[in-house]
């Protein structure tokens, strides 16, 4: 693991001291650090990192720069990637403690898989009053969703996502059962058979549930397209080079799966996970066809890349006959998203308004960016079709987030509250708690919500 956190500063713990810009002085680091930080260009700026020699030339500490004001506490991640190995402790109490200690464990991820270089390993001591089991719980569920998109299709296809699945039941006493192939015809799930049956590895629904019966039900729903061709309306080559990330929604469920279960909340958890490939074969769905949802609705195809809200269908539709208490989907579902917020910001959806109170308010406090976006009916429209009930896509490309939003809410009557998140699940530009790749988006804070909740 490339930075674990302690519960204190060992024997030989080097000190972090943390500097405010042209300030040094008060980061309690004695006047010959200050004067070799002067020296070499360190002024304190927010993010900043130098090391410190002592007399002897031996590594003796570190600075790090908190800027002008208050830093986000996601800047702390740099620690750990530019610390050299070793054992440290900060000098002074970081504000917002909880979230620094975070950081930095997110800071310390690397996808090492494939044979990419190890990075150093670091031992930090946790600020003082860090509950680092929940730390730990917290990166623990990041790292899971980060590292299923990182693994390319070849070994992350549906078996392989089944297997993962299956995994995280066992370790944590939870039933999983799975339906797949023909099977999805006898029991009722047309969509996700029609859009997974061309590939060489079985469609499936995935299906975990954990926790008390008689506790409130909470339903995750996570999109599972293992790879995306864009079926018989193929993508150009350059669109399908991030296509092994496009299962992020049912990897962003799986690791927030990860943290309820490992908190024990006391809610019923269900866990369903449409795992397919929407490859291209003699057999593969068409644009025009019109295919019966397992709702009833006949849906026609406007276009055969619209492929994630079919399986999401099928899958709301079970979850939503339960009528859970709390119903939340998680998709890497459109373009349009990206378009409007980009790759930082995920948009989610939501009739209920405590609910969206409390999610932008836990994405504000736990540093886990969410931007509400609106239902807006006079668009459902949109999705009209002469021959069948409705099109899974809009014919002039308008509002294309809103209207994925309406088509799914066609098959959600029951569930007490709904929320739709349509995330991008990867980070396209290096950033201090995350390298460019894979992420987590959004599941801190649905995290937070769910304890503030249903927490003991």
């Amino acid at each position: 693991m490339p930075l674990t956190l302690t519960a204190t500063g060992e024997s030989g713990s080097l000190p972090v001291y943390l500097a405010r810009e042209s300030v040094l002085e008060e980061s309690g680091a004695d006047a010959a650090a200050c004067a070799w930080a002067r020296a070499n260009g360190f002024t304190g700026r927010d993010g900043a990192v130098l090391t410190i020699p002592g007399h002897d030339g031996a590594l003796a500490g570190a600075f790090f720069g908190l800027g002008g004001g208050d830093p986000s506490p996601f800047s702390f991640a740099r620690l750990a990637r530019n610390l050299p190995k070793g054992q440290w402790h900060f000098a002074s109490t970081p504000k917002n403690r909880h979230l620094v200690a975070l950081a930095l464990r997110l800071g310390g991820y690397a996808f090492t898989r494939y044979g990419s270089k190890p990075t150093t390993d670091i031992a930090f001591a946790a600020p003082e009053g860090t509950d680092r089991a929940e730390v730990d719980r917290l990166a623990e569920g990041v790292f899971l969703a980060r590292d299923l998109i990182n693994t390319p299709t070849n070994d992350m296809g549906p078996d392989a996502l089944e297997e993962t699945a299956r995994a995280l039941a066992k370790s944590h006493d939870a039933a999983i059962s799975v339906t797949s192939g023909d099977d999805l015809l006898a029991q009722n799930f047309p969509l996700i058979h029609a859009v997974g049956r061309a590939s060489a590895e079985a469609p499936r629904l995935i299906d975990l549930c954990w926790g008390a019966e008689s506790a409130p039900k909470v339903t995750l729903v996570g999109k599972g397209v293992c790879f995306d061709t864009g079926g018989l309306d193929i993508k150009p080559a350059n669109n399908m080079l991030l296509m092994k990330k496009d299962m992020g929604g049912a990897a962003n469920v799986l690791g927030l799966a990860s943290m309820i279960m490992a908190a024990k909340l006391p809610v019923r958890l269900r866990v369903l996970i449409p795992a397919v490939e929407n490859a291209i074969s003699a057999n593969a769905f068409r644009p025009s066809d019109i295919l019966k949802s397992r709702k009833g609705l006949t849906v026609e195809i406007g276009h055969t890349d619209a492929e994630g809200r079919l399986v999401l269908a099928d899958a709301m539709t079970l979850a939503d006959e339960e009528s859970p208490e709390l119903l939340i989907d998680m998709a890497t579902l459109t373009g349009a998203a990206r378009v409007a917020l980009g790759p930082d910001l995920p948009p989610f959806y939501t009739r209920d308004e405590g609910l969206a109170e409390a999610l932008a308010g836990a994405a504000d406090e736990n540093v886990d960016p969410l931007w509400r976006m609106p239902l807006w009916q006079p668009y459902a429209e949109r999705l009209s079709s002469k021959v069948a009930d409705i099109n899974n896509v809009n014919k002039d490309g308008f509002a294309g987030s809103i209207t994925a939003a309406l088509f799914l809410e066609r098959f959600v009557e029951k569930a007490q509250a709904w929320a739709h998140f349509d995330i991008y699940g990867w980070n396209p530009n290096d950033k201090a708690a995350c390298p460019v790749g894979g992420e987590a988006q959004g599941i801190r804070a649905i995290e937070a919500v769910l304890r503030k909740r249903y927490g003991r």
